[in-house]
C-alpha cells in the first residue's frame, strides 16, 4: 500500500493517522471513564430508591405487624371470655383500614375443655363486619401455614400472598402471631392471633414508580412468586423462577436467587421476564415480611443523552481530523515537488539510462544537496553495479552449494523419529542442530539382527564443510562394520583403521557406541574420547556412566578403545550429547555446563524420551538467549522398558 506512494502522502497518512489514534484513545478514554462514572451513579441511586421504597413500604407494614403482636402479648397467660376475644378481633379489624379480617385461634381444647375447634374470625363484608368459626371438620385450620408455621418455627411469620374470593379476589397475606400459656415454669403453644391484610395498596404504591419509558418496579415473595408487576396477569399466577429457568435466564435467575436470600444490591440482565432489553436491576429485602422489591432500569434510554452527547463529539473529531488532512496535504506537496523530480531522474538511472541530466535547483537545502549527490552517485554507479553484481553471484552460489549439503547432511541421519513406534521394549527419540549450514554431529541407531540394537553419537573436530563430509564418512563406516560385529570396540578400532587412511585434513571424531540387547537390557559400549552419557536408574538417580574414556578416531592408529557392559532395568534411561549441550555460552559467558545437564535432566526423567530431548534443547535455547550457537547440539535418549 505505502511503497509506490509519495513522501505527501506517507506524511499526511501517518500524521492523519496519528491524530486518529490519538482521538481515539482520548475520545475511549473519555468516553469509557464518564460511562462508569455514570453507571456507578445510577448503580448508587438505583439501590438507595429500591432501599428507600422498601423502608417506605416497612414503614406501612411494621405498624400492621404490631396490632396482632400485642394482641399476642395481651393473650399470654392471660385467660379471657369469649365477649372479650370478640372485642379484641373489633379492635384489629374495626380500627384498621387494610386489615380485611382476623382471627384468634387455639389450640385443642386450650379455650374450653370441650372444645376441640375454637377460632373466632371477624372480617369485613362490604359494609359490614361479620363473625363466623373458622374450626371445623371441613376446615381443619391446624393443618394451615397460617397456624402451622408460627406454632413450629416461635415466632410470627407472614403467609404466601393469595386471592382472597370472599374480599372480592383481593390479594392478601396473613400475618400470624404464636401466644402462649406457663405450666410448670415452661412456656407452651396456646394458640396464634392473625391479621388478613390487603396488599392492594403495595400494587399502587409500587406501580407508581416509573423509571424513564419502559423501567419499572417489582416485588415478589420469599418463594419467588410476583405479589406486584404491571402485568396484572403475573400476579400470583407467575414465578420467577419458572420464568427465568424457562427463558433460560441465568442472569435474572442469579439475580432472583439473591433477592430472595435476603440481600440488598445491583445486577445487570440482557433480557428480562418482558422484554429483551438490558435492564439493570437494583433489588431490597423487606426483612418484617421477608418479600423483595425490585427495580428495572432500562440501560439504552438512560444511557440515551450520553450516547448522542459522544457521537457528537466524534463527528466534530472526524471533521477536524479532515481539515487537518487538507492542510498537511497541501504543505506537503510544495515540500515534495522537487523530490518528485529527483524521482523520475532516479528511475531512469536505475533503468540503465546514465546520462539522463540531473536538475538543478536554485535553493541550497536539503533537496539541493540531495541534487549533488545524485550527480556523484551517476559517475560512479556503473563501477558499483558491476563489482556488487559479481559479489552476489559468488555469495548465492556459496550459499547454494551450502544449502545442498545441509539437505544431504541432514538426510543422512535418521529420518523417522521416534524410530521403531512398534516396538515395546524401548522408547527413543534424537535430534541434531548444526550450527552451521552443515556441520560435524551424527547419531544412529539401527538393528543389526532382531534382538541388537546398535546406535551411536559422535562429534567430528572443526565446523563446516570438512567436517561433515568426514561426518558422512565415519558414519558409513560406523553402519557397514556393525552388520559384521557385535563388539562395539571392534567397530570402533575397524574405523579407526579406515579413517586414518589419508587424513591429510588431521580431522578426528569422538564417538559413544553401544549395542543393546532389547530381551535382556544388556548394553556393550565403548568410548572413543566422548561425553560420557548420563543414566538414570528407575527414574531417581541420574548420574554420568563410568567407563574408560578411550581416544577419539582418526588421531592415531591403534586408539586404546574397550568394550564394556551395564544391564538396563525397567524404566533406566540412558542420554547421550555432544559439547555442543554443555558448552553453550550465554550473554554472560558462562557455560551450561555437566552439572546443570545433570540437574536439568533429573527433573525430567519422568517423561517420554521424545519430550525429554524436546525439553533439553529448549533448556539450552533459553539458557544461550540471542547468543548465537557456537557447536552442534546432538542429544539422543533411550529409555529400556522390559
Amino acid at each position: 500500500m505505502f511503497r509506490n506512494r509519495g513522501i505527501a502522502f506517507k506524511l499526511t497518512f501517518f500524521i492523519i493517522a496519528s491524530s486518529a489514534i490519538i482521538f481515539t484513545l482520548v475520545f475511549s478514554y473519555n468516553y469509557s471513564k464518564s460511562r462508569k462514572i455514570i453507571i456507578h451513579g445510577i448503580e448508587k441511586n438505583a439501590v438507595n430508591l429500591a432501599v428507600a421504597t422498601a423502608n417506605k413500604i416497612e414503614s406501612y407494614i411494621i405498624p400492621i405487624q404490631k396490632i396482632p403482636e400485642t394482641i399476642a402479648l395481651v393473650l399470654d397467660d392471660t385467660d379471657i371470655n369469649q365477649y372479650d376475644i370478640t372485642n379484641l378481633l373489633k379492635v384489629i379489624v374495626s380500627y384498621n383500614s387494610n386489615i380485611y379480617g382476623a382471627t384468634i385461634a387455639y389450640e385443642p381444647y386450650a379455650f374450653k375443655y370441650d372444645s376441640y375447634y375454637f377460632a373466632p374470625y371477624l372480617c369485613k363484608n362490604n359494609n359490614n363486619e361479620s363473625f363466623s368459626n373458622l374450626g371445623t371438620t371441613n376446615y381443619n385450620y391446624f393443618n394451615w401455614d397460617w397456624y402451622k408455621l408460627p406454632k413450629k418455627l416461635g415466632k410470627p411469620v407472614w403467609s404466601e400472598p393469595y386471592f382472597d374470593k370472599g374480599a372480592g379476589n383481593v390479594i392478601m397475606s396473613t400475618y400470624s402471631v404464636p401466644f402462649y400459656s406457663t405450666v410448670d415454669g415452661k412456656k407452651v403453644f396456646k394458640g396464634v392471633v392473625t391479621a388478613d391484610v390487603s396488599l392492594e395498596w403495595l400494587q399502587s404504591f409500587v406501580s407508581d414508580i416509573k423509571i424513564s419509558k419502559s423501567g419499572y418496579a417489582f416485588t415478589i415473595s420469599k418463594s419467588g412468586k410476583f405479589i406486584t408487576h404491571p402485568k396484572l396477569d403475573f400476579i400470583m399466577n407467575s414465578n420467577v423462577f419458572d420464568i427465568s429457568i424457562v427463558q433460560n435466564n441465568n442472569q435474572m435467575l442469579d439475580i432472583v436467587k439473591k433477592m430472595i436470600s435476603g440481600k440488598t444490591g445491583f445486577g445487570q440482565c440482557d433480557r428480562i421476564f418482558d422484554s429483551d432489553k438490558k435492564y439493570w436491576v437494583s433489588y431490597s429485602w423487606m426483612p418484617s415480611c421477608q418479600w423483595s422489591l425490585g427495580i428495572f432500569f432500562p440501560q439504552i434510554e438512560l444511557m440515551e443523552v450520553v450516547e448522542k452527547l459522544h457521537h457528537t463529539v466524534m463527528l466534530f473529531g472526524i471533521l477536524g481530523i479532515l481539515f487537518i488532512s487538507l492542510i498537511i496535504a497541501l504543505i506537503a506537496n510544495s515540500i515534495t515537488h522537487p523530490l518528485r523530480q529527483l524521482s523520475l531522474t532516479t528511475k531512469s538511472i536505475s533503468n540503465g539510462d546514465f546520462d539522463v541530466e540531473i536538475p538543478v535547483f536554485k535553493q541550497k537545502d536539503e533537496v539541493g544537496k540531495l541534487a549533488l549527490a545524485f550527480a556523484y552517485m551517476k559517475a560512479s554507479l556503473k563501477k558499483y553495479i558491476k563489482d556488487l553484481t559479481e559479489a552476489t553471484i559468488a555469495k548465492e552460489r556459496m550459499g547454494s552449494e551450502l544449502a545442498i549439503g545441509h539437505e544431504i547432511q541432514m538426510g543422512m541421519v535418521p529420518k523417522v523419529i521416534p524410530p521403531f513406534t512398534g516396538r515395546k521394549e524401548f522408547d527413543m527419540f534424537a535430534a541434531l542442530n548444526p550450527a552451521k549450514e552443515v556441520g560435524g554431529d551424527l547419531y544412529d541407531f539401527f538393528f543389526i539382527d532382531e534382538d541388537n540394537l546398535c546406535f551411536f553419537i559422535g562429534d567430528v573436530s572443526g565446523k563446516g564443510v570438512p567436517a561433515a563430509l568426514f561426518m558422512a564418512v565415519t558414519k558409513t563406516l560406523i553402519k557397514g562394520i556393525a552388520m559384521q560385529s557385535y563388539d562395539p570396540s571392534e567397530i570402533l578400532k575397524r574405523v579407526n583403521f579406515e579413517a586414518v587412511q589419508n587424513n591429510d585434513t588431521c580431522l578426528f571424531v569422538t564417538v559413544f557406541l553401544a549395542v543393546l540387547n532389547i530381551k535382556t537390557g544388556e548394553i556393550k559400549f565403548a568410548n572413543a574420547g566422548h561425553n560420557p552419557p548420563l543414566i538414570a536408574r528407575g527414574n531417581k538417580d541420574v548420574s554420568f556412566l563410568k567407563m574408560e574414556n578411550g581416544c577419539a578416531l582418526g588421531a592415531i592408529e591403534n586408539p586404546d578403545v574397550v568394550t564394556e557392559k551395564i544391564t538396563l532395568k525397567h524404566g533406566d534411561l540412558i542420554f547421550l550429547y555432544t559439547d555442543g549441550v554443555t558448552e553453550a555460552f550465554n550473554k554472560n559467558g558462562e557455560l551450561f555446563s555437566d552439572e546443570k545437564l545433570q540437574d536439568e535432566l533429573a527433573s525430567l526423567v519422568n517423561l517420554s524420551a521424545e519430550k525429554i530431548v524436546c525439553e533439553v534443547l529448549e533448556i539450552v535455547r533459553k539458557f544461550a538467549e540471542d547468543t548465537p550457537q557456537s557447536d552442534d547440539i546432538t542429544v539422543l535418549a533411550l529409555r529400556y522398558k522390559l
